[in-house]
């Protein structure tokens, strides 16, 4: 919370707590659908304040997205550590899940802003999809990898199952606004591996 100083100085808060509580915003509402009322009042701050700490709407909002990759979507890189084809999936599978359901917001702000944020100013577009691109190459790679070494029972496209995989993750976070439990997504996800093509 903004509280006030000695005269002549300016209100002293909390950045790392007020960018929080505006990433709950934007994951909450979206970019278009926060206001710059919601963001001030949810971070405890005035616009004065967002302004002179974050800069304008936009480059609070890339803030956000950098805060949520580091926080909520680490989980994505780690997974490309594990042993397997089918334990990446597992990783992130199970990654998607708690993501979805392991705070107050519900889904993935991910997904959120890859869908809302088509419609809005391209440099904002541009950027969410270019941080999903990024994650993407990242398991294309990953994919490729246990392609070449013979892990896939079938044939198979290292792009094609990406895409797979996201779209299970994506399902999950929709599924998680929609008021499914942890459980039911579990579910879900171990349905999913169930099915998975790789050894």
């Amino acid at each position: 919370m903004e509280k006030l100083a000695t005269r002549g100085r300016p209100r002293e808060f909390c950045p790392d707590e007020a960018l929080a509580s505006a990433l709950q915003v934007f994951w909450t509402k979206g970019y278009e659908g926060a206001s710059l009322s919601d963001l001030t009042d949810a971070m405890g701050i005035t616009r004065p304040s967002l302004y002179a700490a974050f800069g304008n709407k936009e480059a609070l909002f890339r803030q956000a997205l950098d805060l949520y990759q580091r926080d909520k979507t680490a989980y994505i890189g780690e997974a490309m550590r594990e042993p397997t084809a089918r334990a990446v999936a597992e990783y992130m599978l199970h990654g998607a899940v708690d993501t979805a359901t392991g705070g107050e917001c519900r889904g993935c702000m991910g997904v959120i802003a890859t869908v809302a944020c088509q419609s809005v100013e391209p440099s904002i577009r541009d950027d969410v999809n270019q941080r999903a691109e990024a994650a993407k190459a990242l398991i294309v790679e990953r994919m490729q990898q246990a392609i070449d070494t013979g892990e896939f029972v079938v044939p198979t496209k290292a792009e094609t199952i990406t895409r797979y995989l996201l779209a299970l993750m994506q399902g999950i976070s929709v599924q998680a606004q929609s008021g499914a439990t942890r459980e039911e997504l579990m579910e879900i996800s171990e349905a999913a591996l169930a099915a998975w093509p790789s050894k």
